[in-house]
């Protein structure tokens, strides 16, 4: 019997050589290494801080298994549970291989493992070199069982391939009592001679329906639908081939999962359904290519890319039908989707993917816009209210075949009434959110990070007012254009920082800049973190600094007053100076520079990040921190290419030095936009668009809309 064994650094010529025949070469996919994210970052130097004993820092929190671009199924082995992706490079057993997954603790779904004489345990050994991964498939070996395991996926299936070394006492494990997730019931029956049906119950209920190549001698249960229970089907000796399961999901019948399986999977084989997935890979990385650069950033680039269009997932089934935000059956001639991780993804990633994937984008405010029919606001995540951003920001590029004015509709009531905006009332009648004055605030203080609520609900209120502008809603412009601005009342000129206010306006006495916090004064930040931040209005923001000198020094500042390697607070990880790349609230920053004209000391701290917190260790599989559904990977992705998203409402973009000499983007349109740099130096000293000099540093949309080129000219 042979394996695709492997060592790591070796995946990208694996992937060449094993590929099936008549599968078309990869071109794209070959430099993507889906194990990236899953090896943990241990260096303090990057860090800031010493590891606690028991910590795992939380960076990466990716999963290596098989997906399609924003699919319901994310097939991927399962190392432990309650981790923030489930698997974790350091581990040594894999637990089963579940269907669903994120990179944030949840998930993790329908776990499944092939047996052969497994004892009383479940779990088996493996090694790195016997497993491998590609877009679209995974291979391991499992020691203990001694069989050879292939994923690969569809939008809405997965398929299972198991070589088992052992003809008798072949078995699959359905191990529904676990998950990310709290799991409150499970049920699984025969449906056939060779079929499986059921459901695990945990904040949603996901159902399956699955098919063998292998009839089933029994389906043994234990306390079905129990914490502590599980299920075993016993599959009948003999047979030289694999055994294959096929398995479709759905979250809303087993029917609809049946049908689902059939429309996707019916009799095709593995090979053809792995060649479908990298094809599809294949066509969406191929509309970015970029030629120079080493051979590290291009494989981080492909990876990133591949990255950034994982999430947010399909929720419907291909009769259209979804769960809706009230739990009920619903059917949309759109797909639909989860809703975006917004606090994460506003700022890069989801424009990313209205540039690549358009007909997404817009399925996705559709699905948005469903939520806030149902529950009365566009969904909001974690912090802040960036639906506005996203929303705008699609509509204003031009992703407009949606129901624009219900849409808004909706984000003014997001905007003006209580139930999506915490604490809008004081933000409206104060113009700031006000926290407590607590004695000794520690990391896991909580109150109402009324500091980052409030300059993310006055960028929120400035995203909203270019929708209204568009709109013809000249009032609600002019008000929310003046609460833009309330960003102003959190910065306090005598220290110098954004800072906290109480209840009466006074500033919050016990006051530490460098001190972190998760929830008190700052979201997952200090104050040195979010005092840069006002996207919409840097020219204001330079003026309370005393102008383009003041802003200056405070930001070098940023990036080398050095982190205190007391300050623990995981998340709040990967240090240059306080600038914190580890986690997003701060990801504008290093480009701050370009707004006193002082581009060539952003580029410096643009490429620090880009070439050593991305892909770090001997092995380069570690990140600086969490992906969260691809932000992280899309930041790179963008800044890579020398276009970034400063301001992620506005349909322009802000021009840096790529790190690649040529490259060519297929836009949606069917044109092309080329973006080329001249010279060996990273200083910036021109831009031209179609061959004339740019005034600034901004380029517009309508390159994406009808092609062009950009020319970086450096010193």
């Amino acid at each position: 019997m042979k394996y695709p064994f492997t060592v790591l650094p070796a995946i990208a010529l694996l992937l060449v050589s094993t590929l099936a025949k008549g599968q078309s070469a990869t071109t794209y996919t070959r430099y993507v290494n889906t194990f990236i994210g899953t090896e943990p970052l241990t260096d303090p130097k990057i860090l800031g801080y010493k590891l606690p004993e028991g910590w795992r820092s939380w960076a990466g929190l990716t999963f290596p298994g098989s997906s399609l671009p924003n699919a319901m199924v994310q097939l991927s082995p399962m190392t432990e549970y309650g981790s923030g992706a489930g698997y974790e490079y350091e581990d040594s057993v894999i637990y089963g291989f579940t269907h669903t997954n994120k990179g944030h603790w949840n998930l993790c779904n329908i776990p499944v493992l092939p047996l052969s004489s497994p004892g009383e345990k479940f779990g088996s050994r493996f090694s790195h070199k016997k497993e491998s991964s590609a877009p679209g498939f995974y291979q391991v070996y499992l020691d203990d069982y001694q069989v050879n395991v292939n994923l690969t996926s569809t939008l809405r299936c997965g398929y299972h391939q198991y070589e088992y070394k052992n003809g008798k006492d072949r078995r699959i494990l359905f191990d529904l009592a676990r998950a990310n997730n709290r799991v409150s019931s499970w049920a699984i029956e025969q449906a056939g001679d060779a079929a499986l049906q059921g459901y695990q119950q945990t904040g949603e209920r996901i159902y399956f329906y699955a098919t063998l190549n292998t009839k089933i001698e029994k389906l043994e249960k234990k306390e079905e639908g129990q914490r502590s229970g599980f299920a075993v089907a016993h599959l009948a000796d003999g047979g030289n081939g694999p055994v294959e399961m096929k398995i479709g999901l759905s979250f809303v019948s087993i029917e609809n999962a049946k049908e689902n399986l059939q429309h996707e999977i019916g009799g095709r084989s593995f090979t053809q359904v792995r060649n479908d997935a990298t094809n599809t890979w294949e066509k969406l990385l191929s509309t970015i290519q970029v030629k120079g650069g080493t051979e590290k950033q291009r494989r981080m680039f492909y990876s990133s890319l591949y990255r950034s269009f994982l999430w947010p997932a399909l929720r419907s089934d291909v009769n259209g039908e979804f769960t809706d935000a009230k739990r009920n059956k619903a059917k949309a001639d759109f797909n639909y989707y989860t809703e975006p991780s917004l606090w994460d993804t506003y700022r890069n990633k989801d424009v990313l993917l209205g540039l690549v994937s358009p007909r997404v984008a817009l399925d996705v405010i559709k699905s948005m816009k469903d939520v806030g029919d149902k529950r009365g606001f566009i969904p909001t995540f974690f912090h802040g209210d960036h639906g506005a951003s996203s929303i705008a920001g699609a509509y204003l590029r031009g992703i407009d075949d949606f129901d624009v004015k219900g849409t808004y509709g909706i984000l003014l009531k997001n905007a003006n009434v209580p139930g999506a905006r915490p604490h809008i009332r004081e933000y409206i009648e104060k113009g700031f959110i006000s926290d407590p004055d607590i004695p000794n605030p520690h990391v896991e203080t909580k109150a109402k990070a009324g500091v980052s609520k409030t300059l993310e609900y006055s960028y929120d209120d400035y995203s909203l007012a270019l929708m209204a502008k568009k709109l013809g809603d000249t009032a609600n412009y002019r008000i929310l254009m003046a609460r833009s601005k309330n960003y102003k009342n959190m910065f306090d000129p005598s220290v110098r920082f954004m800072r906290g206010r109480l209840d009466n306006g006074e500033w919050i006495k016990n006051f530490d800049p460098q001190y972190p916090y998760y929830e008190y004064m700052y979201r997952e930040a200090n104050a040195w973190q979010v005092s840069f931040f006002a996207p919409h209005d840097m020219n204001g923001l330079i003026e309370l600094y005393g102008g383009p000198a003041g802003f200056e020094s405070k930001l070098d500042s940023l990036f080398t007053v050095p982190w205190n390697p007391r300050h623990i607070a995981r998340n709040v990880e990967s240090m240059i100076g306080q600038y914190c790349h580890g986690n997003q609230p701060d990801h504008e920053a290093p480009f701050a520079y370009y707004f006193i004209g002082k581009p060539e000391k952003s580029q410096q701290i643009i490429d620090t990040i880009l070439n050593s917190l991305y892909g770090i260790g001997d092995a380069g599989l570690a990140l600086c921190g969490m992906d969260d559904a691809g932000e992280m990977s899309a930041w790179y992705v963008l800044s890579s290419l020398g276009l970034y998203t400063f301001s992620a409402t506005d349909p322009e973009y802000l021009v840096t030095v790529p790190l690649f000499d040529e490259v060519k983007w297929k836009t949606s349109t069917g044109k092309t936009l080329t973006i080329t740099k001249s010279g060996k130096s990273r200083n910036m000293a021109a831009i031209k668009v179609n061959g004339k000099p740019v005034k600034g540093y901004f380029v517009p949309h309508d390159l994406f809309k009808n092609g062009g080129k950009v020319e970086v000219v450096t010193k």
